[in-house]
């Protein structure tokens, strides 16, 4: 196999993989809080060929030796933090965080015995709703449109006194206040809990717009920063209520990066078909 094809299958393999992070940026240009993803590519090898001996003339200022690349290949797909625009709702329970920040969940998923275990998970999507508690019916919890609960910052479910409207402060402190009783005072019953991402790169995807750490991971504060009054300070991470975070996903760009992906590997593929076509005349050429 000569070095044309085996450069250009390379390169090929990695291109198709941008081609998926594109689909999946496109696809989810309307999904509240996503966040686009960007791929980095680096060279497979490089080699140093050298030309013979008689390539050497009085006069020619080529060198000797020259680099042999063998394709490129996507080593990384980072997740951009870059905010989204934000969108009135008009509804108490919608929330939008402003800054590097996700909220905490708890959500279920199966062991290897299919029995469901708790899982720690975040997402940046901020549509909640509130769900009876079966425990207390005088108790609703916080949850995602999924049902997943919403954490505290006590981590435990963030709970709200059933017939309470809310209200949400920029900190992510609940206020409730009781429709029965107009002229009692609001109560704080919980805050919502709130991190900062560190290193985005480290997120792996869970599915529905949900994330989770690297299995392994010795200190979560390395990805994953909780938020307090004392580390707010700069940069600060607030909560928005009555507003959904859209996606920072630019349609138009994403359909350029898609029209230059597709001509690479049209490129590449033209590439290999040549190569191909090369090595079967001279296999026919050698049986003549």
């Amino acid at each position: 196999m000569n070095n044309s094809m085996i450069n250009s299958s390379v390169s090929m393999h990695g291109l198709q993989q941008k081609l998926d992070m594109l689909a999946n940026n496109i696809a989810n240009v309307n999904t509240t809080g996503y966040k686009r993803k960007e791929a980095s590519f680096q060279d497979v090898l490089t080699s140093l060929k050298q030309q013979p001996k008689g390539f050497e003339k009085e006069g020619r200022l080529s060198p000797l030796g020259y680099n042999q690349g063998w394709g490129s290949r996507l080593v990384q797909a980072q997740m951009t933090m870059l905010q989204g625009s934000l969108k009135a709702t008009e509804n108490p329970l919608d929330t939008a965080i402003e800054g590097n920040g996700m909220y905490e969940i708890n959500t279920f998923v199966r062991d290897a015995n299919n029995n469901l275990i708790p899982q720690t998970a975040w997402t940046r999507d901020g549509s909640f709703e509130l769900t009876p508690s079966g425990a207390d019916p005088n108790t609703l919890l916080l949850t995602t449109k999924d049902g997943h609960y919403v954490m505290g910052a006590d981590d435990q479910p963030v709970q709200v006194p059933s017939n309470h409207r809310v209200n949400i402060q920029p900190d992510g402190r609940i206020m409730a206040y009781d429709d029965a009783d107009k002229t009692a005072p609001p109560i704080e019953v919980a805050q919502i809990k709130l991190v900062r991402v560190i290193r985005p790169q480290l997120l792996q995807q869970l599915g529905d717009n949900l994330f989770t750490l690297p299995t392994g991971l010795a200190n979560q504060q390395d990805v994953l920063q909780t938020v307090d009054a004392a580390n707010n300070m700069v940069d600060p991470i607030t909560i928005k209520q009555g507003f959904l975070e859209q996606s920072n996903v630019v349609l138009s760009e994403e359909m350029t990066d898609l029209i230059q992906v597709q001509r690479a590997f049209q490129l590449n593929s033209r590439a290999v078909t040549s190569s191909d076509t090369m090595m079967g005349i001279a296999n026919n050429l050698r049986n003549g």
